[in-house]
């Protein structure tokens, strides 16, 4: 039986990290305070509060999304994924993997955020997606190089107080050409069962 609800709040399905988490939530409510306050993921940091500083993305249905500036019941039915989905199991992503090996993070505060969104970054570049840096748009150009022009306009939107930049870059970057060798195994391996 779903929860009672009043004219301000509405019961939500929220989907994250591959578990259904039933609420009843105040319209009001952002996502980021329904994963913080409500569900006790702490992962997803409050900066600014304001959708300027990044550190509270997380993935909805895939794309990045400012939990800050999302309503809890605007992503009622929605897969979320937040940085506590994305590691599988002891196995960390092999962004959080490149951001460990490369210090792409000092004090940490931001880099969930930064994870999140270098996952996103690195699937919407695969896909062809151009960015502001990009000087070929067109579709047939497809995905341009990921340089660390390009790298640096699609994080934009994630501040890091610390200045880790350098590193960040060279993070999403190892991670960006791991995810591409990934693509072209599987696709080898694609073409090896449909010959056989």
């Amino acid at each position: 039986m779903a929860p009672a609800t009043s004219s301000a709040s509405s019961a939500v399905t929220l989907n994250i990290n591959g578990e259904k988490h039933q609420l009843t939530v105040d319209h009001r409510t952002t996502l980021l305070d329904a994963l913080r306050e409500r569900l006790d993921l702490t992962g997803t940091k409050k900066g600014c509060d304001q959708g300027q500083c990044g550190a509270c993305t997380v993935l909805v249905d895939g794309r990045r999304a400012v939990s800050c500036l999302s309503l809890a019941v605007a992503s009622d039915g929605r897969e979320i994924t937040t940085i506590e989905g994305m590691a599988e199991g002891d196995r960390l992503h092999p962004v959080q993997q490149a951001f460990l090996d490369l210090d792409g993070y000092q004090c940490g505060y931001c880099t969930p955020g930064q994870i999140c969104s270098a996952v996103a970054v690195i699937e919407e570049h695969a896909a062809g997606w151009p960015s502001a840096a990009t000087d070929d748009v067109r579709p047939e150009a497809g995905p341009p190089p990921l340089t660390p022009d390009e790298i640096r306009e699609r994080m934009s939107g994630n501040l890091c107080r610390c200045g880790a930049y350098v590193s960040i870059v060279q993070a999403v970057a190892r991670a960006a050409e791991a995810h591409e060798a990934n693509r072209r195994e599987s696709r080898t391996e694609n073409a090896k069962e449909a010959a056989a």
